[in-house]
């Protein structure tokens, strides 16, 4: 009787959850591994803008706008100019017309989000930032209930709580390494804190946007937007608060190779991002970001001479494990509206060149990892 009463609450929490057999076994295939390396591939690339930002900081320029300035830039030069001869509802005339506030807005949270999370640094510790950061996660899990009626299962908040684990982990190793201070202030840790937090609601926001966009629209637009109003932002920010440091500048070919790779593995970042958050979603991307640190850390232990502990292998086998449990069932959202969408050829195009096996996007798998 007993056994059967456990057999019962089992399947119970496992119908709870959204598993079963079947799912389990889709979970561990070739497209959790393509989900995983995609991933991986963003946290190189924030890897890659960690490493020549320091860089630059050890050089003596530390202009972070003019950093974010020329990424937008860059992004206005290709995806802004390619609306502009794009026809019908997806002409940038056309578009900013109808949609000007919107994107607008999410130009705007995009900007001051990366301009927050780095002036915190003058307040605040290295360790009270990494903590405070994934913040974005609930919060852009909470908006997406609410904006993308995306429906989570107790095993996908299960499967956060392990990721956030894993950080925790990775900022014990800091502290053990006597890294918990460095690159960071004391200055004003409430201010700085508060400013953390701040960024991670930006950043929420500007995922969030960048999801409704990319599934219901199409990459090129919202890539095409934020070059622009990003360019307008950071562009009137940088007139504003950076101009002398930008005059201070002793440019050679060292500090422009830095400014370079830094731009474009930003570059690189923007536009790769949306590919992967439209095969599955804003959230589970946020979660495989949770190692961008780690590599950075991989990378000082050889540029920087930092200490090596045992908890950061511990700390990426914890994410991933966590990152692995969110991917083994679906998390349904809203359908795009079809009539809506206006994705250009050639992105139709690359998007079939990522799909493999026939796969094709259902009302179960919109945001799910089947759509690899």
């Amino acid at each position: 009787m007993e056994e059967a009463t456990e057999d019962s609450l089992w399947e119970k929490w496992r119908n709870g959850c959204g598993l079963s057999w079947d799912k389990l076994k889709d979970v561990f295939s070739w497209q959790l591994l393509k989900t995983i390396a995609m991933g991986q591939v963003l946290s190189l690339l924030i890897c890659g803008t960690a490493g020549s930002s320091q860089y630059l900081a050890h050089a003596g320029v530390e202009t972070p706008m003019l950093q974010s300035f020329l990424n937008y830039a860059l992004l206005l030069l290709t995806y802004t100019l390619a609306l502009c001869f794009q026809k019908g509802d997806t002409n940038i005339l056309k578009i900013l017309r109808t949609k000007w506030w919107k994107y607008l807005v999410m130009g705007l949270a995009d900007v001051e989000a990366n301009y927050t999370v780095v002036k915190a640094y003058q307040f605040t510790t290295l360790t009270s930032i990494q903590l405070l950061d994934c913040f974005v996660i609930p919060v852009l899990m909470v908006l997406s209930w609410i904006f993308l009626k995306t429906r989570y299962r107790p095993l996908h908040f299960v499967a956060v709580t392990v990721c956030l684990l894993g950080v925790g982990a990775m900022v014990g190793a800091d502290i053990i390494a006597g890294r918990d201070t460095e690159g960071g202030s004391t200055s004003d840790v409430v201010l700085g804190d508060g400013l953390v937090l701040l960024s991670s609601v930006l950043y929420a926001i500007s995922n969030l946007c960048q999801e409704h966009t990319v599934k219901n629209l199409s990459r090129v637009e919202f890539l095409g937007m934020m070059g622009l109003f990003g360019t307008l932002i950071s562009g009137l920010q940088l007139a504003a608060l950076e101009i002398n440091a930008v005059k201070g500048i002793q440019l050679n070919l060292y500090i422009i190779t830095l400014f370079g790779i830094y731009t474009l593995c930003m570059y690189a970042l923007y536009s790769f991002m949306p590919v992967v958050v439209k095969l599955t979603s804003a959230t589970a991307v946020n979660l495989s970001l949770l190692t961008a640190d780690l590599f950075s850390l991989f990378c000082g232990l050889f540029l920087f001479n930092y200490k090596f502990s045992v908890l950061y292998i511990i700390s990426f086998v914890i994410i991933t494990v966590g990152f692995i449990m969110f991917h083994a069932i679906p998390t349904p959202s809203a359908l795009p509206d079809v009539s809506e969408a206006a994705d250009p050829a050639a992105e139709h195009a690359s998007d079939r060149l990522l799909a493999s096996d026939g796969d094709v996007q259902g009302p179960e798998t919109v945001v799910a990892f089947t759509a690899l």
